[in-house]
Order: structure tokens, then sequence, then C-alpha cells
């Protein structure tokens, strides 16, 4: 290969945080964490989670633009979020340095999402575009996709002694 098809394939590419383990939102978070602390445009979308942890504020005040469904709806990208226009979330995602869709595999597991669109969006991105996806089961499409896949394999978890989650911790 030569050192033009190197860097062309090294931008854009396509993280995976997957399995029954703890830290896959952790992960996807200190990643937005570090491309934002380079200067880098960041947009999170939460398909499955419910009210806001503790990262949420902190990455909106440090100027990650943050879209979460409302929990039980089926997701759809036009649709259910607590954005303005449908327009402002479109554009927000096209123009993102990186893109972070987290329980995106969850919400395609459980059916809570239009697979096709969701799929598109994912493989169809801007080529420069970065892209993290965290689920419990990975499809095997993203499996696939995935640049850097990363399986978090559950040994030992405090819920397992009936430890509930803990606010700053778990969430």
């Amino acid at each position: 290969k030569t050192k033009g098809e190197m860097t062309m394939k090294c931008t854009g590419l396509l993280h995976l945080y997957y399995g029954d383990g703890k830290g896959k939102t952790t992960a996807a978070m200190g990643l937005a964490l570090r491309a934002m602390g380079s200067g880098k445009r960041v947009v999170i979308l939460q398909f499955l989670k419910g009210g806001k942890s503790g990262e949420v504020p902190l990455l909106e005040q440090l100027g990650a633009k943050v879209y979460r469904g409302k929990a039980g709806q089926k997701f759809v990208f036009r649709e259910h979020f607590n954005y303005t226009t449908n327009d402002e979330w479109l554009a927000a995602c096209q123009e993102a340095d990186l893109l972070i869709l987290d329980e995106a595999g969850s919400a395609w597991e459980l059916d809570m999402v239009d697979k096709a669109l969701l799929q598109k969006a994912v493989l169809e991105r801007p080529a420069e575009q970065e892209c993290v996806l965290t689920a419990h089961t990975a499809p095997k499409w993203m499996l696939d996709a995935a640049d850097y896949a990363t399986e978090m394999k559950c040994h030992r978890h405090p819920y397992q002694r009936g430890i509930s989650a803990r606010q700053g911790i778990e969430y």
C-alpha cells in the first residue's frame, strides 16, 4: 500500500464496544472527552437510556450535542427526540467529527429502531467521521464493519450480590 492509501484507510473508523460487561458506554464517553479535548465536534445519540446519567451534563457543558429518545418508545430517526427540529438533529449528525450511537445494538436487537436507516447511517456516514456503537449483542453487520471491536465480558458484578446501581459510578 502507498502512504496515501494508508492515510485514506485511517480516517473515519468504526468502533464497537459490546458484550455483557460494564463499561461500554463509559468507554464511548471517554472517547468523546478525548475527541473534545482535541477540538472535535461530538454528537451522542442514546437509544434506550432513561434519565440523564452523570456524564451527560458535563459532556453538554463541554460542547457535545446529546440526543436521547423517550424510554419505552420505538426509536425513529425523525421523531421522539428532545431537539428543536428534525433538520437540527440530522445536520448535527452529519457535521460531527465523532458520532456515538449508544445502545444502537440493543435497539437493533429489540427491534426499536428502523434497521435499514440505522445501518445506512453507520455504513454511509461521511468518510472522515469516526463512529462508536455500543451493544449487548452486536448484530453481525456491526461486527463485520467494525475497525475496532472490543467485547466487554462480565466476570463479576455487584448486582449479583444485590447492590443497586450507584449514581456517579454506574450512571
